[in-house]
């Protein structure tokens, strides 16, 4: 009967420390996105989980899709859950060079920008 307790006990301990370490970062992460994709508007800047960069042209919030124009007169379709960060030309241009500019790490956190 002891034994059963203690495996019970330890059980529930890797649960608790699965649930803490993989379900709630994803739930904060999905709910974070799910924010960002909500104050979206016509005329954002984006940038796509694919690495394409556009302006927002429309959205169909309740079918999940968006409409990106990435050239003049070239608009892609893609699922909202696709549309990474708003674009940014500065934070994009420092974060290009992590691996080169050994400065680019140190300016990178004063812009208060995590990578």
């Amino acid at each position: 009967m002891g034994e059963f307790i203690a495996f019970s006990f330890v059980m529930l301990l890797v649960l608790a420390a699965y649930w803490s370490f993989v379900i709630l970062p994803r739930q904060r992460m999905f709910r974070k996105h799910n924010k960002y994709v909500r104050t979206l508007s016509v005329g954002d800047e984006v940038i796509t989980a694919g690495g394409l960069v556009g302006t927002l042209t429309r959205m169909e919030a309740d079918r999940g899709i968006a409409y990106v124009q990435i050239a003049e007169g070239v608009e892609v379709k893609v699922l909202t859950a696709a549309l990474s960060r708003p674009f940014d030309p500065e934070e994009v241009a420092i974060t290009a060079n992590l691996g080169v500019d050994p400065t680019a790490d140190q300016r990178l956190q004063q812009r208060g920008t995590s990578h």
